[in-house]
């Protein structure tokens, strides 16, 4: 992944544990709060790539937003392709895409609550 890759991933993860702690802060239990924070944190992300693609400025590498997918900002992903119409037509990205979907979908089917 590219260097503006890495940043975007950084800015990400700021912008999570901040939301976090907002919503810890206001009664929000840590992890449910992270949880948040990450997708609120993939859907911009999903938002300034669209714009930056529209726009001709540097995009936000496809590994990124998988990577912020995968830590558990899928549906902030899902969300932010429908509200932006952003990698919709894009089968190779959607393959991974819902094979992440799918793995987290079957590791909290087998987690014991």
């Amino acid at each position: 992944m590219s260097r503006f890759g890495w940043m975007v991933i950084l800015v990400a993860v700021c912008l999570a544990v901040a939301v976090g702690l907002v919503l810890c802060h206001i009664g929000l239990t840590l992890l449910r709060a992270l949880f948040v924070g990450v997708n609120v944190a993939t859907l911009l992300a999903y938002g300034y790539d669209k714009g930056a693609a529209q726009n001709g400025r540097q995009r936000v590498p496809e590994a990124a937003l998988h990577l912020l997918a995968a830590a558990g900002g899928t549906p902030g992903a899902f969300v932010g392709q429908l509200l932006f119409r952003h990698k919709t037509r894009d089968w190779k990205f959607q393959a991974v895409f819902w094979s992440i979907a799918i793995v987290q979908i079957i590791i909290l089917l087998i987690i014991p609550r």
